[in-house]
């Protein structure tokens, strides 16, 4: 048996030196635990896979798969499979990071041979000039701190590639490469703000988002993640809908997310002046949309995504509700688009009073999405008073069918319009109409200028200190200053990013808005030893959020006061001296009780004084592929389950809750029964039989956590919020009553994003009700009327208010 080595050689298999490299890996610093990892077990398993003229990357590969697989023994050996994965991937990579960018800047195309470099002049420009300081200051063993399947997501599409050659795309870029380009590409040639962000990042405190890690220092570097366009009554034409749609094909090129509102595009049947025709309204526009998010991909790394927005007075807003459905005709579905609702209270007040609720054309009913509060229910009454609505329906049946909808597909989202505008420093420029394709971002758009927002978020496990003794402190003074660096680092983006199209430069040049979020905040309760509806956890989610948004807040004053305000500045809540948190003191009447931590009072007077650069702060987003590179969970979301599937480019892996396994090793009752007991549970350790009570609570999945707990938090971290959230709801069995319930349960605490998807174990009997009334369908029907009383009661019902499915 021979084995191919990296420079070309033939050399004899030898399990000793196999089995010597393993060892030297478990025994990196920190070593591992040598009780639990059995090196010799590792190196015969890869033995057994070896095949003569392997080459010893291959051999690494399969040794890296080997260790993967066993993690769910012991998390240790996932340290492993990462050590490996690492010290495999620096074999075939050059250490020196400025030779790398040397090389990509002078790629030659393998097929016509011209030049064809794959990062800008100016960031190649900038490498040079600091070429020895930027070299030095790279610590290549953080790598070696980055979790298994975090260096398969940077693998998979992060980090950058050449074509050698052979037509094949080899990986050049290590991860504190990646680390090291985005730094320089936001800060050119500072050396004192290079290092401050290379350094925060490469130790995971916090990480820029995908565009952001994709696109710097290349060629088109565009940086941005959300882009939020809208519809106005001045773009329902043909002419201005194709000039719509050829914006987004080009924001989708270059990676960015697309939300749009469509809430003035007149419904089918109405006048064209210009032709005495009459529209076909807004459903097959849709199809053409959605051909475009098909056809359009994101740099040819993920696919086009587009969110659309509608409020519920559309005249077609029923058949908007059926469009990603898989029943029903082709023509009128749009199932590659995401939907969301952009919900004016006046009809979540007669849902909750089971009033009739009408439904406009906006080209014979005008304004309506240009208003909201009581300008709003102002012109709606009038239009209604006169007759100028297409029908009349129940405001609860539609919310029924929204219900309906939403357990079929998981959606549509639920943003509520009228808590958005009161609480938003944008709203003196005017009303916003929709969010972006993930709930988070709600900024201004119009026919002039489409909204974008820059993201990064922080990565809260870091954050956590384990004491002598066990316990665990959380390091606030430390986010506060990481906070002030990813400020300042959002702030940088604006001028560097390349604008796809120029209402996007003048929007994000006018307002300066940025989108600061967080990832990991279940693991963080978990280190903390924290059960998500704990007082304990409670206090810590209010707490990191208050903190994040006060450092935020106080980064951009201390901007504004060495560079300016931002040009919208004047007439905002800021300007005012109001937080975000006032914004909710006045909607609710109640004041918030803040932490002490941190001297608002000082900050305002500051604030009053200086201004402010930045529009908007806050924004927790989604975080699911940075979650996966920073190794930790999503968002602010409990984990869906204890043992669960990773999949990679080389198979599936089935993996444990790291901390679960800790706990259950360190009490000496993890063993292959207990494994299979936990995976016949599906994911839960409720009930199992040697667990402590304790244990069992503290790793509740999402299924198994109350909603209510979930909608609270988000409410409880609101003030601090100036954005949203991507609040996704889990439920195991939903009902119609439980999903009124929830809604009414958001709403009533005036979230700004009541739901973003509706996540499911199974289908529900409800979906079993008809509503078309024939003989063969009256029973059901009946059911139906029977259930809309049961949930109209339900809205009321204290106790039963979005329970804990």
């Amino acid at each position: 048996m021979h084995v191919k080595k990296r420079n070309g050689s033939i050399e004899n298999v030898s399990f000793d030196k196999v089995l010597r490299r393993i060892e030297k890996l478990c025994n990196l610093n920190p070593k591992l635990d040598m009780n639990f990892v059995d090196a010799a077990k590792v190196s015969m398993k890869v033995i057994e896979g070896i095949y003569s003229g392997v080459t010893t990357c291959k051999l690494d590969n399969l040794a890296t798969e080997t260790c993967a697989m066993m993690s769910i023994v012991h998390p240790d050996y996932g340290i492993l499979a990462a050590r490996v994965f690492v010290s495999n991937l620096h074999k075939e990579t050059e250490s020196e990071f400025s030779s790398i960018v040397e090389r990509l800047h002078n790629n030659i195309h393998p097929v016509n041979r011209k030049l064809m470099p794959l990062v800008n002049d100016e960031f190649y420009a900038d490498v040079m000039a600091n070429r020895k300081a930027i070299d030095e200051a790279i610590d290549h063993m953080r790598d070696y701190e980055l979790t298994y399947f975090g260096l398969r997501t940077l693998e998979r599409a992060y980090l950058l590639r050449m074509t050698g050659d052979d037509s094949k795309e080899n990986i050049v870029e290590r991860p504190q490469h990646l680390f090291m380009r985005v730094s320089v590409a936001l800060h050119g040639r500072d050396m004192k703000k290079i290092i401050e962000t290379y350094n925060a990042m490469s130790r995971r405190y916090f990480i820029h988002a995908t565009p952001t890690l994709f696109n710097a220092g290349t060629r088109r570097a565009g940086l941005s993640s959300c882009f939020l366009l809208t519809a106005t009554a001045e773009d329902d034409s043909i002419e201005n809908i194709y000039k719509l749609l050829g914006e987004m094909a080009v924001i989708s090129k270059y990676s960015g997310g697309i939300g749009i509102s469509l809430h003035d595009i007149r419904a089918k049947g109405s006048l064209i002046m210009s032709t005495n025709g009459k529209s076909e309204g807004l459903i097959p526009l849709m199809g053409v949309f959605n051909k475009s998010a098909k056809y359009v991909t994101q740099s040819n790394k993920r696919p086009g995504s587009i969110a659309v927005y509608l409020e519920p007075w559309h005249a077609e807003i029923f058949e908007f509700l059926k469009l990603r459905e898989n029943n029903g005709l082709e023509d009128l579905r749009a199932r590659d688009l995401f939907y969301g609702l952009w919900i004016p209270d006046l009809f979540m007040e007669k849902a909750r009073k089971d009033e009739d609720w009408c439904l406009f054309c906006p080209n014979e009913a005008p304004g309506l999405a240009d208003v909201y509060g009581k300008e709003f229910e102002q012109l709606y009454n009038r239009y209604e008073s006169q007759g100028l609505y297409r029908r009349k329906v129940k405001a609860q049946k539609l919310l029924l069918d929204i219900i309906e909808s939403q357990i079929r597909t998981g959606g549509p989202y639920m943003l509520y319009k009228d808590a958005v505008n009161r609480k938003n420093n944008q709203k003196h420029v005017g009303t916003i109409r929709s969010s972006n394709l993930c709930t988070e971002i709600v900024q201004y758009t119009s026919h002039e200028e489409s909204a974008v927002c820059n993201l990064a978020s922080l990565c809260l496990p870091t954050y956590v200190q384990i004491v002598p003794g066990g316990s665990s402190l959380f390091d606030f003074r430390t986010l506060y200053e990481m906070v002030k660096i990813v400020t300042r680092n959002l702030d940088r983006v604006i001028d560097i990013t390349h604008y796809p199209v120029e209402k996007a430069r003048y929007s994000n040049m006018r307002h300066r808005p940025i989108g600061i979020g967080i990832s990991g905040l279940a693991d963080t309760f978990s280190l903390m030893k924290m059960p998500f509806d704990s007082i304990e956890a409670k206090e810590l989610n209010k707490n990191i959020f208050e903190t994040i948004y006060f450092a935020a807040a106080e980064a951009s004053m201390e901007m504004a006061k060495e560079k300016g305000t931002y040009e919208t500045y004047p007439g905002s809540e800021f300007s005012k001296g109001k937080f975000q948190w006032d914004l909710w003191t006045e909607e609710s009447g109640i004041a918030i009780e803040h932490s002490g931590m941190w001297d608002w009072e000082e900050l305002r007077r500051k604030m009053i004084v200086h201004g402010m650069r930045n529009s908007l702060l806050t924004a927790p987003m989604p975080t699911a592929s940075t979650s996966q590179i920073m190794g930790v969970s999503e968002c602010f979301e409990v984990r869906n389950s204890n043992i669960y599937k990773r999949q990679t480019l080389s198979g599936e892996f089935q993996m444990v809750n790291t901390h679960l396994l800790k706990d259950l090793c360190e009490l000496g009752i993890w063993n292959n029964s207990m494994k299979q007991m936990i995976i016949e549970n599906k994911g839960s350790v409720q009930g199992i039989p040697g667990i402590p009570k304790h244990i069992q609570k503290l790793y509740e999945t999402s299924w198994e956590v109350s909603q209510k707990v979930v909608i609270q938090l988000s409410a409880d971290r609101g003030p601090y919020v100036d954005q949203s959230q991507s609040l996704n709801i889990f439920m195991e069995d939903p009902t119609y009553k439980k999903l009124m319930s929830m809604h009414f349960y958001g709403y009533d605490r005036k979230l700004k994003t009541g739901m973003y998807y509706l996540k499911m174990k199974s289908a529900t009997a409800p979906l079993q009700f008809s509503v078309v009334k024939t003989e063969k369908d009256a029973e059901q029907t009946k059911d139906v009327d029977e259930l809309q009383v049961t949930m109209a009661c339900s809205m009321y019902d204290k106790e039963c208010l979005s329970c804990s499915a």
